[in-house]
């Protein structure tokens, strides 16, 4: 996938899958604007990547910050073509009554809102310009509820959600809307659940989470008009089929 002359906004950039994203866009001749709290990491993302990288802080659950983020992104690259909706968070891990509700809305903040807050300050600036591919991360967790994720399943089944409603709203602009669904990959939230002990997923063996860079490897095919297929739909890499059609091993 050639990419040379795109710019692509990757949120949750500061470590796993947006960290993976945001070298995998580069490779492929991208620019790239890379979002998240953590000025540290993603400053440092930047300086390894090299001058088609800008980092900018940004919280997601703040539109005007968001908003921000993307002007910056314009400003420092000339245009957005792609949107990587990735920045989650899963904990509290635990059953409903167990759980701090503002700690609970706090995903609900990160994973749902972030994901709109994402897409509706990048719509202006990819209708003025004909089009533009909005990806989200998705999850299993979107389509069944899993023991002690109520906050993570209901806030993925919404994210799916906004991403069918955006395919709805706005092919005929031009947009073009997927998720990726990843299954489980070896990350730093993969390590919290395992350290919760709760529902199967915390049981499995380390060795059974793909590495981070097929995600990102995948998110970068999925700009390509061969995903054209997934339009207002989900990406499996659970799919072994897919994953050779991918070309990941």
């Amino acid at each position: 996938m050639d990419l040379t002359g795109k710019t692509a906004l990757i949120t949750g950039a500061s470590r796993g899958i947006g960290a993976e994203a945001a070298r995998a866009f580069a490779k492929a001749g991208a620019k790239v604007a890379l979002v998240a709290r953590s000025a540290d990491a993603i400053g440092d993302l930047a300086g390894e990547i090299g001058p088609q990288a800008v980092a900018i802080t940004c919280d997601v659950t703040r539109y005007w910050e968001v908003e921000k983020a993307v002007q910056a992104c314009v400003a420092a690259h000339g245009g957005l073509n792609i949107l990587v909706g990735n920045a989650g968070a899963i904990e509290p891990i635990g059953r409903m009554a167990e759980l701090d509700p503002d700690r609970w809305g706090d995903v609900i903040d990160i994973n749902l809102k972030g994901i709109f807050h994402g897409m509706r300050a990048a719509l202006p600036v990819m209708t003025a310009a004909g089009g533009g591919t909005i990806l989200t991360i998705g999850s299993g967790a979107a389509h069944r509820p899993t023991e002690a994720w109520s906050a993570y399943c209901a806030s993925k089944a919404g994210a799916y959600m906004l991403t069918r409603m955006l395919d709805l709203e706005y092919r005929e602009a031009g947009i073009r809307a997927l998720s990726l669904s990843p299954g489980t990959v070896a990350t730093q939230m993969q390590r919290d659940i395992k350290a919760s002990g709760i529902n199967e997923i915390s049981r499995l063996d380390w060795s059974a989470h793909i590495p981070p860079d097929w995600p990102a490897r995948a998110l970068v095919w999925m700009c390509g008009a061969e995903a054209d297929v997934f339009l207002g739909a989900e990406v499996s890499l659970r799919d072994e089929a897919l994953r050779a059609r991918i070309g990941l091993a």
